[in-house]
């Protein structure tokens, strides 16, 4: 840390000096910024939240009645003198990189972000600044994505392949993001598509805003058990292993997950089928984001701290890392698979 630092390790999490305020604290604090609506970003007890507009309704389907503000993409305050602006991070509905401009300095923490396109959410937004907070849940370069129509095809051609076998398809994946991305991906006309009341509420707050997302029932509302066999089921993890998952008779189980990339984690979990997809930047789109905001000192958050950082410092930048408490909630959070059972799957 330095003297004049715009953002400083606390025990309550990352605190801006000047403005007297937190990102993403992980303790209850007066005033928070709030990057987007994951369960390890977005915390209970705050008094006072500002985030951007286009969260507000996962952050309330959440979190329940809080003292929320709201800004629009690129729409600015001033607070103890600490300009403050929310840009888009292309992670989940309503992310947003936290831009901030005070005594001749621009910073800018990114929060989680994603640079590959997404339907369910703005676009990732280049902001040039003097100093990158980054995170690097998947920053080594093993990590990289395919384009998403390889994604859907596959899932799409899973899912038809049961429903010749008369077996339903059950796709495990975390509820806020990566159940709406994959939704708004496949295809609805190969069966209907049945979702874990986990899902159904963070759905609603997505088609409020103006997400378009294909109908989904509750198994509850099925009538024709035979409909069952030709479903798609999108479910947290956790469900997987639950008598949830009996109602479906035979099913053909698979998780949507960076974290598939790894060779190994699907049999660790259990699952029949593993699809590489995350809502977090690759190898590629890390250093395609950083490079893109022209700063020459990078602070390296949560994931791979140390390799990214070394090599961020061989290619010439000053570069250092923080240490968080962010993915700490393993459901929310897209982290590893580690056993058949319980919610860290």
């Amino acid at each position: 840390m330095k003297p004049r630092d715009l953002v400083v390790q606390r025990p309550e999490g990352l605190y801006c000096p000047p403005g007297d305020f937190y990102i993403d604290p992980w303790r209850a604090v007066p005033r928070a910024v709030i990057t987007h609506a994951h369960a390890d970003h977005a915390r209970m007890g705050n008094g006072h939240y500002l985030a951007a507009a286009p969260a507000e309704g996962v952050l309330r389907a959440r979190l329940g009645e809080i003292d929320l503000q709201t800004l629009a993409y690129g729409e600015a305050i001033t607070h103890h003198g600490v300009r403050v602006s929310l840009h888009p991070a292309g992670h989940v509905l309503g992310s947003a990189q936290v831009r901030l401009e005070h005594g001749g300095q621009v910073w800018v923490a990114s929060g989680d972000y994603k640079v590959a396109p997404d339907r369910t959410c703005e676009p990732f937004e280049p902001v040039r600044c003097d100093v990158f907070i980054t995170e690097s849940t998947f920053g080594l370069p093993i990590y990289r994505w395919r384009p998403d129509e390889e994604l859907f095809a596959g899932i799409n051609d899973w899912w038809s392949r049961n429903v010749l076998a008369g077996r339903a398809s059950v796709l495990a994946c975390y509820s806020f993001g990566k159940a709406q991305r994959i939704l708004s991906g496949v295809d609805p006309t190969i069966g209907p598509i049945i979702v874990h009341g986990a899902v159904r509420p963070l759905n609603d707050a997505y088609r409020a805003a103006g997400v378009p997302l294909p109908d989904t029932r509750m198994v509850t509302e099925v009538k024709d058990r035979a409909e069952l066999k030709r479903a798609l089921v999108v479910c947290p993890p956790s469900a997987v292993a639950s008598t949830w998952l009996r109602r479906f008779g035979e099913s053909s189980t698979a998780f949507a997950s960076g974290w598939m990339q790894l060779r190994g984690a699907r049999r660790r979990g259990g699952y029949d089928r593993g699809f590489v997809v995350s809502d977090h930047a690759d190898w590629p789109g890390l250093l395609k984001a950083i490079g893109a905001t022209g700063a020459q000192r990078v602070i390296v958050t949560h994931g791979s701290v140390p390799v990214m950082v070394r090599y961020l410092q061989e290619q010439g930048l000053e570069a250092e890392g923080f240490d968080t408490e962010y993915g700490d909630d393993v459901v929310e959070a897209d982290q590893a698979p580690q056993e058949p059972a319980g919610e860290g799957t």
